[in-house]
């Protein structure tokens, strides 16, 4: 007997799936089985009805909850994928938008072969991102309390004159030295001093267990350690890189690494006409950011500093010399664009994704082999 495939998608939500399936080789729509409330059991028992387990392939569009599904899925042997809801394709038509349909479109396109799956992470490196994104929140939160009480200051015609920058130690004293002539005024100032003092201190705890379990990771602790090798990368954006790329063995090549980053340059070409733009910006906004961040150091002159060499202690030669490589580079980029009168920001941004690539090669020197 021949065993005929069945796909099926569905359509997560908090409290619902709609599930449709479509069966392997047959040219015919697919067939909705309804919607039923967010239970796994339930669900299983719909899917055990079309077949063998490992004939019952399933998709579903990544959402916010999480991967929970694919992982019962899979171990219950289901063949399951996760799919970017926009890399789903949309057929041209009517604009009608139902879980119904929406269950049927992911039916047909995984029968189809028209959908690529995400990269879902292993528990340990999902926790990892849990707590980076959680660090991003708090830092977030601690630029929202700094400017309330620059703020604050300000409408008080207060401004500080003494130095370049805020929160150093000299803006804090001339911070506590304020007095006002309300006593709601004076209270309002203190608590909201005192909240920035809070979310620092919160912002330091997160940052030392970020630190911890990066190098407590099974599988990339020695990662996390040689990424800190590169010049800009330190505890947090090393953890970051990790936590959101995973096994950057993946990436069959450092361009493809640059181009799931939404590094790489828009383009609208037609015949001998080329025109380009701005970046894409497709891809991981938290990796990008980072990398952007990091990719400013290199506009200082390559050297082995204290704390660069402190944190390169006891790495191999070869991740050593692929740092002292990329700093050369960097460096370069940053020369040669500057001589042509290119905005900063240009500059940063194609820093950047030459740092991706070199982000990408060390996936490759440190990570071992794929069997």
């Amino acid at each position: 007997m021949v065993k005929v495939a069945k796909y099926v998608g569905l359509d997560v939500h908090k409290s619902s799936i709609s599930i449709a399936w479509c069966e392997g080789g047959a040219r015919a729509e697919a067939v909705s089985l309804g919607k039923i409330e967010h239970d796994v059991s339930r669900l299983v028992k719909k899917l055990a009805r079309l077949g063998e387990r490992c004939d019952v392939h399933v998709a579903y569009e990544a959402g916010p909850t999480g991967f929970g599904l694919y992982r019962k899925l899979c171990e219950l042997g289901f063949p399951c994928i996760v799919v970017a809801p926009n890399r789903t394709p949309v057929a041209p038509g009517p604009r009608v938008k139902t879980d119904r349909r929406d269950a049927a479109s992911l039916a047909f396109n995984l029968r189809s072969g028209t959908i690529t799956p995400v990269s879902v992470p292993d528990e340990e490196t999902e926790a990892l991102r849990d707590l980076t994104r959680y660090r991003e929140d708090v830092r977030e939160e601690l630029q929202r309390a700094r400017q309330q009480v620059v703020m604050f200051l300000l409408r008080h015609d207060r401004r500080f004159e003494d130095g370049k920058s805020h929160w150093t130690i000299k803006h804090r004293e001339w911070i506590r030295a304020q007095r006002f002539a309300h006593e709601c005024q004076i209270q309002v100032l203190e608590e909201s001093y005192q909240e920035v003092v809070r979310l620092e201190e919160k912002l330091e705890r997160v940052e030392e267990i970020v630190e911890r379990t990066a190098l407590a990771h099974t599988q990339f602790g020695e990662l996390f350690r040689a990424l800190q090798a590169f010049r800009g990368v330190r505890i947090v954006t090393a953890a970051t890189l990790i936590a959101e790329l995973g096994d950057l063995r993946r990436f069959e090549s450092a361009p493809q690494l640059m181009s799931y980053l939404g590094l790489t340059p828009r383009e609208h070409s037609s015949g001998d006409k080329v025109s380009r733009g701005s970046i894409t910006k497709a891809g991981n906004g938290h990796v990008r950011r980072v990398l952007v961040e990091s990719a400013w150091h290199g506009r200082h002159r390559p050297a082995k500093t204290k704390t660069l060499a402190a944190r390169s202690k006891g790495l191999p030669e070869g991740v050593l010399a692929l740092s002292w490589k990329t700093q050369h580079r960097l460096h370069e980029r940053w020369k040669r664009m500057r001589v042509r009168n290119k905005e900063v920001n240009k500059i940063v941004i194609a820093m950047a994704r030459e740092m991706a690539g070199f982000v990408w090669a060390m996936g490759q020197l440190v990570l071992p082999k794929a069997a």
